[in-house]
């Protein structure tokens, strides 16, 4: 068996774009992944070009080993534009050989540890006193469909061109406490800051919360400094929740060595597919450290990401975006015919060969992509920030 083609498509699903990468086999075999790094895909499209260059005629069940040529054919490696490009390919690849051999992609990865995959509820009103009755309302209809997880934004999070700390923070933490005395104590509340504090914002946020508020904090701070980790960590006890940016394990090494983080975020999408998310994962386990996957994007990512949650001992939550409220669109069904779907707040896995997902390439291929940039985000003093 080998690699006849591999081939980037990009196009609109929902309210965003998705970068699907196809790898064809000369037998026909068909496989497909999904690159994790939203807004920049033009960049990634151009490493999949190069890396499908010399992947042509090479056997695609040889994943460990190209997983090597890739990342070491060039002076300098990693970094996330590649290592999306990478996952995309690797993720791809285990879905050929599952189809080949007629087994799940878990089946792959050493088979299933669990018979569900349990999910978080995102929930989309921010976390505001001014929205306090529209939050709760949200919160607790989920709460009645079964959901025990919940992850909130927070205030100022929709803003499309400002976001100031300070007043977001202060609004936040007030109205955090007035919602777990609506929720109670037994629902486990996250939140996602979405890196856009400082160190010392962020601290001042977790000390104006009174104890038991928040059960995780993802993403406080940007992750390119552990040691400002290690300095937020020294004052707060909140939990937190880091790792969605992390492009390979050795980016996980100080954040999971030095106790920085409580569950680590794992991307397949980013990191390296499954061949580098099963490192991480591993590494977290020495030190008992559980995974939260970061599930943004569509059906292949969800798929991946559930695959993935099946094989490893030290799963906690899945993040999905197909809950009751949410209206992105990702996992349209006429582009994914078949796809992995919510069984009440948890995933079942099919045992489908493969990923256990279907592409409608003709439909995807006539969605194309729409223009697209994050936003730029400003301080009310006109400096920029952190989207």
């Amino acid at each position: 068996m080998k690699i006849e083609s591999i081939e980037s498509l990009f196009g609109a699903v929902g309210s965003r774009n998705q970068l699907l990468v196809k790898v064809v086999t000369e037998s026909g075999l068909v496989g497909w992944g999904e690159s994790g790094l939203s807004g920049r895909e033009h960049a990634v499209i151009g490493a999949v070009k190069h890396f499908a260059a010399f992947l042509r005629g090479k056997d695609p069940r040889q994943i460990g080993r190209l997983w090597q040529e890739i990342y070491r054919s060039q002076y300098f490696e990693g970094g996330r534009v590649l290592t999306a490009a990478m996952s995309a390919i690797d993720i791809a690849l285990y879905d050929i050989v599952g189809k080949a051999l007629q087994v799940p992609v878990y089946q792959l990865l050493g088979g299933k540890q669990r018979e569900r995959i349990p999910c978080f509820a995102c929930c989309y009103t921010e976390a505001d006193p001014d929205h306090l009755d529209a939050l709760a309302e949200e919160v607790k209809a989920l709460i009645d469909l079964g959901w025990t997880c919940i992850r909130v934004i927070p205030a100022g999070f929709n803003n499309p061109e400002f976001f100031q700390p300070a007043e977001s923070i202060a609004r936040t933490a007030r109205c955090l406490g007035m919602l777990r005395e609506i929720i109670g104590p037994g629902i486990t509340l996250g939140i996602d800051y979405h890196h856009r504090l400082s160190v010392a914002e962020a601290a001042s946020f977790c000390q104006r919360l009174a104890p038991g508020t928040l059960d995780f904090l993802e993403e406080p701070i940007r992750n390119e400094s552990p040691d400002a980790y290690a300095a937020l960590r020294s004052m707060t006890d909140v939990p937190f929740a880091i790792g969605e940016e992390f492009s390979s394990k050795w980016a996980a090494v100080p954040f999971v060595q030095r106790g920085l983080t409580q569950y680590l975020r794992v991307d397949v999408c980013n990191i390296g597919g499954f061949t580098e998310a099963m490192k991480a994962a591993a590494l977290a386990e020495m030190y008992y450290v559980d995974v939260m996957p970061h599930n943004p994007l569509g059906p292949v990512c969800t798929a991946a990401s559930n695959h993935f949650a099946a094989a490893v001992p030290n799963f906690s939550l899945m993040e999905t975006h197909q809950g009751p409220f949410c209206t992105f669109g990702f996992h349209d069904r006429a582009l994914f015919p078949v796809q992995h779907t919510l069984d009440g707040t948890a995933f079942v896995l099919p045992d489908l060969p493969g990923l256990g997902v279907e592409v409608n390439e003709a439909a995807f291929r006539a969605s194309p992509p729409v223009s697209a940039e994050p936003p730029h985000l400003r301080k009310p003093d006109g400096s920029v920030t952190n989207w």
